[in-house]
């Protein structure tokens, strides 16, 4: 009778059978993933409808949009796997402690992009193209974007906080939400509907912070009434440097992860000014293959936590099969995204209608039947990635995309160019996908002799 109560006051992620566990926490988190990607590609064929110098323009915002979130969702990573570890260790307290040191920090990085936002706009478009009506719209955009972009990160923070305690539906409600909020308010404010002045690229960006700031607070709200594992205060806070630097020990190599995809994007756009409306379409893949992509992180943000605290209970063989069952389901689902732009390219294209699609169909089509032959090893890149973030071990997961995409994919993508063929360009994405593939396995065998097979072991005294 002990033992079944001790089992029934048992955090589900200890006890539940682990695909029934990796599934009930990943499908909320896939489903909002995946509505967070709609509302992404909506957004941009509306904004198609502009022109296509303005759907360029929102394009070229992406690399410091995509360093917004790097940092936000980075620093989340580090929240979550810190505090689910600690839950598992049954360290009630410190739990506490940290998802407010959290908060703070994420508060912290807001107030750094805003300045990004006020000061570094429109430099940051006049690097990128000499179009006057691209570098307009863009600084138009990204301002807005940035200043008032609090609610993606107090969104991600609360968001990793339900997640952390296996609350993956509120999670996913507070993405939805927002979601919603975006693409009901998208057309309204950048055509000017219901008596509204139109807004263009100012109401795409407005939609979205809007969009945000919603999921932010149904996400704030939902951990104070349903999140009972925390009890979140502000009161007498300080700031706990040990905490933060435990944070950013899995976060910064998480952050640091992201960002160099910031870097790769900005790099690419540079290299692809050259090619005309070459810019455009690899925006264009981006808005797609997010369509793809965000299911799989759906999938990690079940198993991060899972792992984390079965690695903090001691707990190797729940560890284990959460990892090989997360490596099954996100290979599945990047065959199915190979097939789909490998058969219907050119409608994939076709729905961001400028008005004058056929350059973006010339240039479209090769791109993404060459790109996409990347999903067939992204999928097990990409999970082995998070299960090294949520052992611990985030620097492995840094170093394979660094090399992935700064040492292999700019350089072969800038040989290439060269050629004057933008076609030959496309394929640096498959080829810098297999060295990350050999450099995944390596380091997940060095993990898994280190600390995997370790797990539970008892420590002599």
């Amino acid at each position: 009778m002990q033992r079944e109560d001790k089992k029934q006051k048992e955090n589900k992620m200890g006890v539940m059978p682990v695909d029934r566990l990796l599934i009930s926490m990943s499908l909320p988190m896939m489903i909002s993933m995946l509505v967070q990607a709609l509302y992404n590609i909506v957004d941009s064929i509306f904004v198609s409808r502009i022109n296509e110098y303005a759907l360029r323009a929102v394009s070229l915002a992406f690399p410091i949009q995509s360093l917004m979130i790097a940092v936000s969702v980075g620093t989340a990573v580090g929240i979550n796997a810190f505090l689910s570890r600690t839950l598992g260790e049954k360290e009630f307290e410190k739990a506490n402690t940290i998802a407010v040191n959290g908060i703070f920090i994420e508060l912290v990085s807001y107030v750094v992009f805003a300045l990004v936002g006020i000061f570094a706009s429109r430099p940051f478009f006049a690097s990128q193209t000499s179009i006057a009506e691209v570098r307009e719209y863009g600084t138009t955009y990204l301002t807005i974007c940035c200043t008032a972009g609090i609610g993606i990160f107090m969104q991600t923070a609360f968001e990793r906080l339900l997640q952390s305690t296996g609350k993956t539906v509120f999670a996913m409600t507070a993405q939805v939400a927002g979601a919603v909020t975006n693409l009901v308010l998208d057309p309204i404010l950048i055509f000017g509907l219901f008596g509204l002045p139109p807004m263009g690229v100012a109401g795409a960006a407005a939609a979205t912070v809007l969009g945000q700031m919603v999921a932010a607070a149904c996400a704030i709200v939902f951990n104070v009434k349903f999140n009972k594992e925390l009890r979140l205060s502000f009161k007498g806070f300080r700031p706990n440097a040990d905490l933060i630097l435990n944070i950013y020990k899995v976060g910064i190599p998480s952050i640091i992860m992201q960002a160099i995809g910031s870097v790769m994007t900005y790099g690419m756009n540079l290299i692809l000014e050259a090619f005309g409306a070459a810019q455009t379409v690899f925006g264009i893949y981006f808005k797609l293959q997010s369509f793809i992509f965000m299911p799989i992180f759906g999938l990690n943000n079940g198993m991060v936590p899972i792992i984390a605290y079965n690695f903090g209970a001691g707990s190797r063989e729940r560890v284990v099969k959460t990892m090989k069952s997360s490596i099954r389901y996100a290979v599945c689902i990047m065959l199915v995204g190979l097939a789909v732009m490998q058969l219907i390219p050119g409608q994939l294209i076709g729905l961001f209608d400028t008005g004058d699609t056929a350059e973006l169909l010339t240039i479209g089509i090769p791109a993404l039947r060459r790109i996409c032959l990347s999903f067939c090893f992204a999928g097990y890149c990409i999970v082995v990635g998070s299960v090294f973030q949520a052992l611990g071990n985030g620097v492995y997961s840094m170093i394979v995309s660094i090399a992935r995409q700064l040492c292999v994919l700019l350089p072969v993508a800038w040989m290439f160019s060269l050629s004057g063929n933008v076609n030959l360009i496309w394929w640096a994405f498959p080829i810098a996908e297999l060295v990350s593939l050999g450099m995944s396995t390596y380091f997940l065998v060095r993990i898994h002799q280190k600390i995997i097979r370790h797990i539970g072991e008892k420590v002599p005294t």
